[in-house]
């Protein structure tokens, strides 16, 4: 009976309640989001919300005497760790334990701002007060009724998060795809699950110390899981059996500061200025230590403060800003070493430029009139221009004097005194030279020359071979599909056991508009590699997998008509297939492999799987005693490797022999002995390895038939010289290497 009579009054205050107080719009802004049972309670029970003022008795104060006697677990602070559990009561009224982190007041002590005939802390300023197991919420002194109490749970205080949040000011959507619960204040964002003590705050995940649940179609959260990720300050105020949260909010003042350099008094800065939390509108700002133009360079301290219509500042934001002297234009200065020269006579200049701002910046050069020598009697006037990298610039000339005194005939100053790396031009029949008649032999080593079709027109696969042991690839090939691609090497083990793929060595170079540009760099960085050992990697493939490799390759997208170019020597332990692919610079290069084509090659280049493609050349007799030529790649002293194209089973001839690592030892090079390139097919550009050196094939571009470029010099003895040459991609075989007697010095 007693039962019958205690639902009886609960369904009459409740009916009082919506029948004497309609809801308020807050009350009513349901979340359309929301799952719909949710929605539909929220809804109900919102109806039945009217703020009321505090204090009174009436409908309200009938419906939270009727929540409070709800059966509930136990009463405790908000999330309190390590207090225990004090029972479970009908009438809300147990033993209320200590909060761990709030303010407690001592029921026995009247206070400051208590009201001094119940004990009870009255509430100032923007509050939310929270009662303990109690649907009540008092915000500034106006009630406002949850659709379920404040719940105490094995020690920790459980809200329902949507009449919270609309409290507080926040908003809150149901993200249906995540099934979260979404909260966000300014820019910040809560997310939550039902049944999950893990949410997210702006996208990292924490760990709260309950579950969050729904009751009767309410969503439950941990109160702290909300106060600590907003920053919402609370006491627990046990006399009273409220949490009393703090509201009050500071606008936050952020400003950015452009551009990235700032020079003194040139550049105009600006400012942009950045606000959240704020309750209205700013009315009010603080600037300290502003200035659009510093005069002079230095760190700047510059803070930032706002009010909002509230009446409250912002705590100060300040950035240094880092103002530095104006870029000037770098200095150009060389000297001669003398400012008079016999014709033929070496003229050494010292190059004194330098950047007023970087003292080891990269200028760009540009001389007009520089000579090693000239060859006529006259007057002759030096200039040299250099450039920083902001476009800035400046020249400096001056005057030599040239007699009429002869000191070296042109040929013989050439031969004697151009730097390596550089050229000149020679009269003078090459092909009438005796060939040094040399030996060769062939190691191992698989050559896969992807270079054909050298143009590409649709996506596809351009080379697929499957190698085993030491293997060489050259890649080389131009985007022609009128739009952006890369391009791949994926590695597939076919093999039943795991497969070990070891990278040696790797030259890359592109993209670029310019095929020999490219090609000449590539060839630089693959014997750099062998210097360094930089490019030194291994991967593990299991059986079945696919791996990309030479990873280089497809890091820059190639724009139409770019050329790429790839020198790599690698090993692997069990044979493995390689596809080198161009696709779409979108496309996944594993997903789209099983329906790309193979591509037809176009006629004109070369592709094909060749072994054995490191030849070795050794000779022992004397060199250089008088002018002599080694002829490589002209397909008689150095015949072509032979192979297969293994997309067609065709036989296939490697013309030029390029991607072959040739290793050139001379036993015996004579004294005073010019080394020297001289094209035959064509222009050509690259680099040599002269004695472990890296050297030019003319440093500033190509060189021509009519040309030598020069690679070494011996001195007054007899030495024995190692030369590594391979064909740079986009030049023309054959070469020769020139070896020709220098003429004495004149001292």
């Amino acid at each position: 009976m007693k039962l019958k009579k205690r639902s009886l009054l609960t369904v009459l205050a409740v009916a009082q309640l919506a029948a004497a107080y309609p809801a308020s719009a807050d009350a009513n802004a349901a979340d359309q989001t929301q799952p719909s049972v949710t929605q539909e309670v929220y809804e109900q029970n919102s109806a039945a919300t009217k703020s009321l003022k505090s204090g009174g008795t009436d409908a309200a104060g009938a419906a939270q005497e009727t929540s409070d006697t709800t059966e509930t677990e136990g009463t405790q602070a908000p999330d309190e760790a390590g207090t225990t559990e004090t029972g479970t009561t009908e009438t809300g009224t147990t033993e209320v334990p200590v909060e761990e982190s709030g303010e407690v007041q001592d029921p026995g002590t009247t206070t400051e701002g208590q009201d001094n005939q119940n004990n009870t802390p009255s509430v100032t300023g923007k509050e939310l007060i929270l009662y303990f197991n109690s649907t009540k919420m008092v915000q500034d002194g106006v009630t406002y009724n949850a659709p379920q109490p404040m719940q105490v749970k094995k020690g920790v205080s459980y809200v329902p998060i949507r009449a919270l949040v609309d409290r507080v000011g926040f908003k809150v959507t149901y993200d249906k795809k995540t099934k979260e619960t979404i909260i966000t204040k300014g820019s910040n964002e809560l997310r939550f699950k039902t049944d999950s003590s893990k949410y997210t705050v702006n996208g990292v995940t924490k760990t709260m110390k309950g579950t969050s649940y729904q009751t009767k179609s309410t969503f439950m959260v941990p109160l702290t899981a909300i106060t600590q990720a907003l920053d919402i300050q609370y006491k627990v105020d046990n006399v009273g059996k409220r949490v009393i949260m703090s509201l009050e909010s500071k606008p936050v003042a952020k400003f950015t500061v452009g551009p990235k350099e700032i020079f003194a008094g040139q550049t105009t800065v600006t400012y942009t200025p950045q606000v959240e939390n704020v309750q209205g509108e700013i009315i009010d700002e603080r600037w300290e230590g502003k200035q659009d133009i510093f005069d002079a360079p230095g760190q700047y301290i510059v803070t930032y403060s706002v009010q909002d219509s509230t009446g409250a500042w912002s705590e100060p934001y300040s950035q240094t800003i880092t103002v530095v002297q104006p870029n000037l234009p770098p200095v150009a200065m060389f000297e001669t070493d003398k400012m008079e020269y016999k014709m033929g006579e070496l003229i050494t200049y010292t190059d004194q430029s330098y950047d007023d701002q970087d003292k080891n910046e990269d200028l760009t050069y540009k001389w007009e009139n520089k000579e090693y020598a000239f060859f006529s009697p006259g007057v002759y006037t030096i200039k040299l221009t250099v450039t920083d990298k902001k476009g800035l610039s400046s020249s400096y000339e001056t005057t030599i004097n040239v007699t009429n005194e002869t000191l070296y005939e042109q040929d013989d100053f050439n031969m004697l005194f151009i730097p390596e790396g550089e050229k000149f031009s020679f009269l003078g029949n090459v092909t009438s030279r005796p060939k040094i008649n040399y030996d060769f032999y062939d190691e191992p080593s698989t050559l896969i020359r992807s270079n054909s079709p050298e143009t590409v027109n649709t996506e596809g696969i351009v080379y697929q071979e499957t190698a085993v042991g030491d293997m060489r690839f050259m890649i080389h090939h131009v985007n022609n599909l009128n739009k952006n691609v890369k391009m791949y090497v994926i590695a597939t083990n076919k093999n039943s056991t795991p497969v070990t793929l070891r990278q040696d060595y790797l030259g890359f170079a592109g993209p670029s508009p310019i095929a020999t540009a490219a090609g000449k760099k590539s060839v630089l960085n693959y014997f750099q590699s062998m210097q360094d050992d930089s490019k030194r990697t291994s991967v593990t493939l299991a059986p079945g997998e696919q791996k990309l490799v030479m990873t280089e390759l497809s890091e820059i997208r190639m724009k139409q008509g770019h050329v790429i170019s790839l020198y790599s020597d690698m090993y692997s332990d069990l044979p493995i297939q390689f596809d080198v692919v161009m696709i779409d610079e979108k496309s996944d290069p594993l997903k789209v492999l099983s329906t790309l084509p193979i591509l037809d090659r176009d006629g004109v280049h070369n592709r094909g799987t060749y072994p054995d493609s490191t030849r070795i050349i050794r000779y022992s007799e004397l060199v250089g005693a008088e002018s002599q030529r080694l002829v490589l790649g002209d397909n008689q002293d150095d015949p072509n490797l032979q192979g297969m194209d293994p997309m067609v089973g065709d036989i296939t001839h490697n013309t030029g022999n390029f991607g072959v690592l040739y290793k050139i030892t001379l036993d015996r090079v004579a004294p005073n002995t010019l080394i020297s390139f001289n094209p035959r097919g064509g222009k050509y550009s690259g680099y040599a390895m002269m004695n472990g050196t890296i050297v030019p094939i003319y440093s500033l571009g190509q060189v021509s038939p009519g040309e030598q470029a020069v690679l070494y010099r011996t001195g007054d003895y007899e030495q024995k010289v190692e030369i590594m040459l391979t064909a740079a991609p986009g030049s023309n075989l054959p070469v020769n290497l020139l070896f020709t007697q220098l003429p004495e010095v004149i001292h």
